[in-house]
């Protein structure tokens, strides 16, 4: 049997006994979206990871900008907000409006803006552990 591994702050990582719930798999694994789904929904998870598209999308949940606003006001340059927006529009995560020669972005839907609520709320209330930028933010869980 495989033994668990014991993390430095004391939380075991792993089952302890190899015992399959198939109801239970069966029952998840029929609820999994189909994998193009998938794909789609990791794509704009990893549009979000960005700090400068970020920063463009939290921007727009103030209502419509213009991309020299936006590239203002999320610390671009225009062309760089300008391929930003051509790539969160691309997946469906903003919308342009033209008027004349000015594009006018917004979010594209209400789950857009529903997705950046709950996750700023989230990390509002929760104190994030970055081992990859060091110590950690809560004491208890630094071994150290």
């Amino acid at each position: 049997m495989d033994s668990p591994m014991l993390h430095a702050a004391g939380v075991i990582d792993g089952c302890t006994a190899r015992v399959v719930d198939a109801d239970r798999v069966a029952t998840v694994a029929s609820r999994m979206p189909a994998e193009p789904d998938l794909i789609d929904t990791a794509d704009v998870f990893g549009l979000l990871a960005d700090p400068g598209r970020l920063r463009l999308l939290l921007a727009l949940t103030e209502g419509e900008l213009c991309v020299c606003d936006l590239a203002v006001v999320s610390g671009l340059s225009e062309s760089a907000a300008s391929h930003a927006l051509r790539l969160l529009r691309a997946h469906r995560v903003v919308s342009v409006r033209r008027a004349g020669r000015m594009a006018y972005y917004r979010l594209d839907d209400a789950h857009v803006r529903m997705l950046l609520d709950l996750a700023i709320a989230h990390t509002e209330h929760t104190e994030a552990v970055h081992p990859e930028r060091g110590k950690a933010a809560d004491p208890e869980l630094d071994p150290e």
